[in-house]
């Protein structure tokens, strides 16, 4: 072998190494839009992060592969008429799930929030005004969009807002982890989802349980809009098909007692 073709054969074999040592290590964190790849029907799919490269900024997307246990959480923007429903439905079911709301939604949803808070359900930080966050480096700039909702959800509630951050549309860096981590928060990503966030495009039911129920893994962090008119009529065959299967409902206290 040539000197050049050695040396070009180390370097690559260096870089492997040091591209190795950060996938085991965890120091290396993408920054971007969370997604997911699913391998296998049933199966936990994998994140754009590990789970110990996330719990090193106290945030998850996934809980214990090994029970049946479930984690349901709600984002919503903006109310569409479907939430007095989604919360009969938990009622019904006695499952507690998590809002993670945004500052408008409380200001013209305040009897909804108060009825989350009173039915035992948790409230979230979706931020003031869902910005993507990736693009706020000043923690100055950061922390406001996280307190201001803290102060209006205290001022509708007179409790005090869960620390529990969802970033808007998923987007996130490493330095925005960071940074809620140090203003006491724990940072909810999620391992199952799907397309429900459109209304002028909406699923069918059969759409929705096609891409939900193979999908559904022990642990999984389910994410669903509260705006989906579909997900408001499937929730109680949802709830009621996941009970079936041996699945009992999770809170976010639980999820990050793991």
């Amino acid at each position: 072998m040539r000197k050049r073709d050695l040396m070009i054969l180390l370097l690559a074999l260096a870089v492997a190494i040091t591209v190795a040592i950060g996938v085991f290590t965890g120091s290396a964190l993408e920054t971007g839009s969370w997604g997911l790849s699913f391998r296998q029907e049933g199966a936990a799919p994998i994140g754009n992060a590990g789970v110990d490269q996330l719990k090193r900024y106290d945030a998850a997307y996934i809980g214990d592969t090994g029970e049946k246990v479930l984690y349901l959480t709600f984002d919503a923007g903006y109310e569409n008429g479907c939430t007095e429903k989604i919360l009969d439905t938990l009622k019904k079911h006695q499952v507690s799930a998590a809002f993670f709301l945004v500052g408008n939604y409380i200001q013209r949803n305040a009897d909804l929030v108060r009825r989350m808070v009173e039915e035992g359900h948790t409230v979230g930080n979706h931020t003031m005004h869902h910005y993507d966050m990736s693009r706020i480096s000043d923690k100055e700039t950061f922390a406001k969009e996280l307190r201001d909702l803290e102060a209006l959800y205290k001022e509708i509630t007179g409790q005090e807002l869960p620390k529990y951050y969802r970033p808007p549309q998923g987007i996130y860096s490493e330095e925005n982890l960071k940074m809620a981590q140090e203003l006491g928060y724990k940072t909810v990503f999620w391992s199952l989802a799907y397309v429900d966030w459109n209304n002028d495009a909406q699923p069918t039911a059969e759409q929705a349980f096609a891409k939900l129920l193979p999908r559904t893994h022990s642990g999984a962090v389910v994410l669903l809009h509260s705006t989906s008119k579909t997900n408001a009529e499937i929730l109680d065959e949802l709830l009621t098909k996941w009970e079936e299967e041996g699945y009992r409902f999770g809170t976010l206290d639980e999820l990050f007692a793991v």
